[in-house]
């Protein structure tokens, strides 16, 4: 099996003079590219860093950014890329916890950067306009020549990935070329990529579904297109001068484009392919993606930093809410809520932990430095996410949120993700999201966060969900309208954020409405 950096050398050799990425104003074909990319291992070799040993990079989605990934698989080099939203003590334990020798970053880490005084121990990679003395300019790594660097083998670390740290610290998820080559080719498959795709690349490169999409459209020969932070006009702009053909992006970014006042039909009608990751699409969303694009093929795919895609859906607009069956590397089962064994599965339709074989050509082997975690997450050979799902009568995979989400009401455990669908359906409601708040009489009384496009009563949404087919104790109890619901860097809504406020100072400007239906 090739490595990496051989991939990419085979798709130089294949089409040197097509064009592989772009960003703004800047084009570079596979052998310009190329060229920058060997010149860019040679300096890191330079600055200490050999085959093994890690570069951190917190920056925005730019060819810089994307060129420093390239040279680390081309150098053996791990590449380690954390959010360019990282405060100075996020930075500080990335470097301690990944031991890295070299940090690269741009201005929208800069500050955090320059605070962390771990950061200023070793070389600095800097690409923009805040550069202490001591650091060395991207450019400056442009130009060299000499022997073409082929450091790593398959079985060599290619990158890690940190955890969303929704637990606790974030975790880091190194994983092996062979490993990252097999799950690029089940990528490449299953969103039906040909060799002249030309993909944005909007999600961002500390994320799998951004990284993801770099390779891949190394696989095919294809174009990355750099947004380097995403804003709906610009994104847009993009899209019809690059000509995209295909969309891969959270719920929440095609929520934002669909809102923006300058879509159209007219300017992302190049738009062939859509595809959704990271969180599940309302039913809502899904058919006003579908109207708004047109695409022949429309994909959901189910994963995580560990396993990659667990599941996809290549008809995610047939079923909403399905996320489709077990993707090419992997297996799946439903085990029953609290057990630690992976053969108490439930029947289909019975709601449960979703679990991963380890076996599966796309697993990573086990949580950087951090064996308490693997001890947790890793049972006899299979993977326990912490989601929950079920499996219907097709045989398809429902996710249903978190282990964490499920709601307790009165006994029975309610999935938030059922109730946002069906409001997600209402024409003045914009964006849902239910939690389960503490309440003296039900343990948990379901709450649903909405975000309107006008004013809504709530006895009529009361009634509703009702007549939307929801049972009565699955209905929520009251309604809080709020001017936009938290969410993380990648655009997933933090429910846990919205218990916390409420539960410690409650919805700041947001009064509580109380839903007057009859509980059963």
């Amino acid at each position: 099996m090739f490595d990496l950096g051989r991939g990419f050398l085979a798709t130089v050799e294949r089409r040197p003079h097509a064009v592989a990425i772009s960003d703004g104003g800047t084009h570079k074909t596979y052998a310009q590219w190329y060229a920058d990319i060997q010149s860019v291992a040679r300096h890191l070799g330079w600055l200490g860093l050999g085959k093994g040993d890690r570069l951190l990079m917190a920056m925005h989605n730019r060819w810089q950014m994307a060129t420093l990934y390239w040279a680390c698989q081309f150098a053996g080099i791990i590449a380690t890329p954390v959010n360019w939203r990282s405060t100075a003590l996020d930075i500080r334990y990335y470097l301690k916890n990944s031991g890295a020798g070299v940090i690269a970053y741009d201005d929208a880490a800069a500050e955090a950067v320059l605070a962390c005084a771990e950061a200023h121990r070793i070389p600095q990679i800097v690409v923009g306009t805040a550069m202490p003395p001591s650091a060395i300019a991207f450019d400056s790594m442009l130009g060299s020549t000499g022997d073409t660097l082929l450091m790593a083998t398959p079985d060599d670390y290619s990158m890690m990935l940190y955890t969303s740290g929704t637990t606790g610290r974030p975790k880091g998820v190194p994983r092996r070329h062979r490993v990252e080559r097999a799950a690029t080719a089940a990528y490449v498959a299953q969103n039906l990529y040909r060799h002249d795709e030309t993909v944005l690349g909007v999600m961002p490169l500390y994320h799998a579904t951004g990284v993801r999409a770099l390779q891949a459209m190394a696989m095919v020969d294809g174009r990355f297109v750099c947004i380097p932070k995403f804003e709906p006009e610009a994104t847009l702009d993009a899209i019809e001068r690059e000509r995209v053909t295909s969309l891969n992006l959270v719920p929440t970014l095609y929520h934002m484009l669909l809102e923006a006042p300058g879509f159209s039909r007219h300017r992302v009608a190049s738009i062939d392919k859509v595809g959704f990751a990271g969180a599940p699409m309302s039913a809502g969303l899904i058919a006003r993606v579908e109207a708004a694009f047109q695409p022949s093929l429309f994909v959901n795919q189910y994963g995580c930093s560990e396993l990659y895609a667990l599941t996809v859906d290549q008809h995610a607009n047939h079923k909403p809410g399905s996320s489709g069956r077990a993707a090419l590397n992997q297996r799946l089962r439903i085990i029953k809520i609290g057990s630690t064994s992976p053969q108490m599965c439930v029947s289909p339709g019975a709601e449960g932990e979703i679990i991963a074989d380890m076996r599966g050509d796309e697993a990573f082997e086990g949580y950087w430095a951090c064996p308490e975690a693997d001890d947790k997450a890793v049972r006899e050979g299979w993977y326990f996410t912490g989601d929950t799902g079920y499996f219907d009568d097709d045989g398809d995979l429902f996710v249903t949120g978190r282990v964490d989400d499920l709601i307790n009401s009165g006994g029975e455990n309610i999935s938030p993700l059922e109730i946002e669908n069906v409001l997600s359906l209402h024409p003045q409601i914009e964006e849902v999201a239910v939690v389960g708040l503490p309440d003296e009489k039900w343990g948990q009384a379901v709450t649903a966060f909405i975000k309107a496009r006008s004013a809504l009563d709530e006895r009529e949404l009361g009634s509703y969900c009702l007549d939307a087919g929801l049972t009565r104790f699955k209905c929520p109890r009251s309604y809080r309208f709020i001017e936009e619901l938290p969410k993380s860097p990648v655009g997933k809504v933090l429910r846990r954020v919205l218990r916390v406020q409420s539960v410690t100072s409650g919805v700041q400007g947001a009064p509580t409405q109380q839903a007057n239906v009859t509980m059963g």
